[in-house]
């Protein structure tokens, strides 16, 4: 019966003390349901199950907290009967399975941080008035504050291989005088001008000593929908996936498994702990033999690494098909980024969905934050925000390639039609002797630049090539764009040639086909241009879409309107003859009809990759 009730009370306290130690907020909500939604697990081999049987009733409480794993614990509390029905700035009321309130008086609340790796509550119980401070975090921190113990790191380490995320749950009850000398020290730290910060960590952490352990919970951080799917889409996409967690060594192995980060029969490299300069070179070598392993390595192992043997060690974990690095600080992570940046020269996203995520997100070229159960930090830090890991599929392989290839078709086009003009006008200086007289004047300068070309040029980051279905089922068509093909200094060269060809012709022909009436070279020459300005967005668009058809008649529409209504610029009367027709049309297809036979029999002997998958 001794035995029994040893049992029952330390079942009793480890679950008051996760009723209690916690930032979370109950919200009452009319009509509202409430069940858990995660599995969650308190471990005490010495207790067993004893006091767990309870059965989980439904309330009409909800909880708000900035860590889900917070709420779990609260959930799970409840489903054992001890149930949070409200809290407020100076105190807490709990509800036991027996329907007695239990009020307790805030006394003091210490914050998680990503440097304590844990956080601590002062509650005073009024119907007794016992003092208790209560403290979890992470077993790497508690581990060492609380007293002695057998079972805790192995326990640790078998719901680490289940991928649970673990905190420690420890006691000390305080006397008042006790309590009264840390308020007092507290207040003086807080006042203090000079290192205020340490000061106040310090007499905080002149209590977090010899503290009774109580229990050891586990948290399972389960996986959203199609987090498999879109891992390996990414990978055969091309791009490197690494994994940023502070969690147990155990736990981001087992996560990196199950989310197929790593495959099954994929062999694991765990990183050595190292310290020194010696123990670091040697753990290198042993990973250099590694080749076609993933990389699992610690945050600490990893900052002696880059002390020593930066690019090395950056080179080989380049190399791996996947790395996972654990116990990273958000410091850590944004370290990552700028060292991956900077050694690789490539171009790097970070993903994350909570606060200690926001540094690597801000750090990278392209942050993308995921609206979740950890908030909106995240989302709100990024350069794009989504709902579900899943969606990043689609927002790099579809829309970011699509963006890729519409910008460069985009400024190659712009360089082109100003180029063109340009080689037009050089040509007709040259022929008149360097004669410092504009080809084209007033209204059709501003026009070419704006009305008669700048829809149908920038209609074109509306095409695409293949559908979205089919850029999500091959995403090899992404990893085709690392290899620059779409704008690099061979496709600058070349519309830096197309476009002299076309003015030089435009221009010569011009000069030759005119008669006696320099107004009409301006007539034919500029018609000729327009025309094959828009021939040519015509000949690069893949997909045609409705806006774009609109924008290529509207400016032909405008420019004919112009021919009627521009009397200084054009002879209203020469435009009406055959002969300006005629003339007009043979420039236009000489300039044009070339490039697209080129076009044609480049598209039938060696076509694009995404032209075989057109229907």
């Amino acid at each position: 019966a001794k035995v029994r009730r040893t049992e029952v009370t330390r079942v009793h306290e480890a679950v008051k003390a996760i009723a209690l130690c916690h930032n979370v907020t109950p919200v009452k909500e009319e009509g509202s349901v409430h069940m858990p939604t995660e599995s969650n697990y308190l471990s005490d081999p010495e207790v067993g199950s004893a006091g767990l049987s309870s059965p989980f009733i439904p309330g009409s409480i909800t909880y708000q907290a900035a860590s889900p794993d917070e709420v779990a614990l609260v959930t799970w509390s409840e489903s054992v009967g001890l149930t949070l029905v409200n809290r407020e700035l100076t105190n807490l009321t709990l509800r036991a399975p027996n329907g007695q309130m239990l009020k307790y008086k805030i006394l003091q609340i210490f914050p998680f941080s990503s440097d304590t790796k844990r956080m601590g509550i002062i509650v005073q119980e009024e119907s007794s008035g016992e003092i208790s401070f209560y403290l979890k975090g992470a077993d790497a921190v508690m581990s060492k504050l609380v007293e002695y113990n057998d079972w805790l790191e192995e326990e640790c380490d078998n719901m680490a291989r289940e991928g649970l995320r673990t905190l420690v749950v420890a006691k000390k009850v305080l006397s008042p005088d006790v309590y009264k000398e840390f308020e007092e020290r507290l207040r003086v730290a807080k006042l203090t001008v000079v290192d205020r910060d340490a000061e106040v960590r310090r007499v905080i952490e002149s209590l977090e000593g010899e503290l009774q352990l109580l229990a050891l919970t586990g948290v399972e951080d389960k996986l959203q929908v199609n987090v498999r799917p879109t891992l390996e889409l990414l990978s055969n996409a091309g791009i490197k996936v690494w994994m940023l967690t502070g969690d147990k060594l155990e736990t981001a192995r087992c996560i990196a498994i199950s989310s197929r980060l790593v495959g099954r029969n994929q062999p694991i490299h765990t990183f050595d702990q190292v310290t020194s300069r010696s123990e670091t070179h040697a753990a290198l070598n042993t990973f250099r033999r590694k080749s076609g392993a993933a990389l699992v390595i610690t945050g600490a192992a990893l900052e002696v690494c880059l002390q020593h043997y930066e690019s090395e060690f950056v080179e080989l974990a380049c190399q791996c098909p996947a790395v996972v690095v654990c116990r990273c600080s958000p410091d850590q992570k944004a370290a990552i980024v700028y060292l991956l940046k900077r050694h690789t020269k490539k171009p790097v996203a970070a993903i994350g969905d909570g606060g200690n995520d926001v540094s690597m997100i801000q750090a990278a070229d392209a942050g993308v934050g995921i609206v979740g159960k950890e908030g909106k930090q995240a989302s709100l830090a990024s350069d794009f925000s989504i709902t579900q890991f899943q969606h990043v599929g689609r927002l790099l392989v579809w829309h970011g390639r699509n963006s890729y290839k519409r910008s460069a078709a985009l400024s190659q086009f712009v360089i082109h039609r100003g180029l063109i003009i340009s080689i037009m006008q050089a040509v007709f200086s040259t022929v008149f002797y360097f004669v410092s007289v504009p080809l084209y004047e007033g209204f059709l300068m501003v026009g070419y630049a704006t009305v008669y070309t700048m829809a149908p040029v920038f209609s074109l980051v509306l095409d695409k090539d293949v559908k979205d279905d089919i850029a999500l089922m091959f995403p090899e068509l992404y990893k085709e764009l690392m290899k620059g093909r779409s704008l690099n200094l061979k496709t600058f060269l070349l519309w830096v040639l197309i476009s002299t060809y076309q003015g030089g012709i435009i221009m010569y022909g011009g000069l030759l086909l005119f008669d006696e009436d320099f107004i009409h070279v301006v007539a034919i020459t500029f018609t000729a241009l327009i025309l094959t300005e828009l021939l040519m967005v015509a000949f690069t668009i893949s997909t045609w879409h409705w806006l774009m058809v609109f924008a290529e008649l509207a400016s032909l529409a405008l420019y004919v309107i112009s021919l009627a209504v521009l009397r200084n610029y054009f002879d209203a009367q020469y435009l009406k003859t055959f002969e300006f027709v005629w003339k007009t049309t043979t420039l236009t297809l000489v300039s044009c009809l070339p490039l697209y036979v080129l076009k044609y029999l480049r598209r039938k002997y060696a076509p694009p990759s995404y032209s075989k998958l057109q229907g």
